[in-house]
C-alpha cells in the first residue's frame, strides 16, 4: 500500500486517486494512519466479503444454538425461584 500525507493528497490528487483505483492508498496526518482510499469496485468487494464472513458467523452461531439442550418451563421457573430466594 502506497502512503501519502494529506498535503501530498492536496497536491497531487490526480496520481493519488489513479493510484487508488488499482490499490489502496494510505494517507496519513502528522505521520499517523488517518484515511485509506480505494475504489468503489474494491470497497464493494470488502464490504461483500465482510457480509458473507458475518453471515458463515451467525450461521454457525445458530448451529451451535439448534444443538443446545433446552430445558423447560418448569425448570427454569424454579431455577429463578432458587435464586431469587438465594438458595442458587
Amino acid at each position: 500500500m502506497h502512503t501519502y500525507t494529506l498535503s501530498e493528497a492536496r497536491n497531487r490528487h490526480g496520481e493519488i486517486f489513479d493510484r487508488a483505483a488499482t490499490e489502496p492508498v494510505l494517507l496519513t496526518k502528522q505521520s499517523r494512519p488517518s484515511h485509506v482510499l480505494l475504489s468503489a469496485t474494491a470497497y464493494t468487494k470488502l464490504i461483500d466479503k465482510l457480509t458473507e464472513l458475518e453471515d458463515a458467523v451467525w450461521g454457525q452461531k445458530a448451529t451451535e444454538v439448534s444443538k443446545a439442550e433446552m430445558v423447560g418451563t418448569e425448570v427454569f421457573t424454579n431455577a429463578l425461584t432458587k435464586i431469587a430466594n438465594g438458595e442458587a
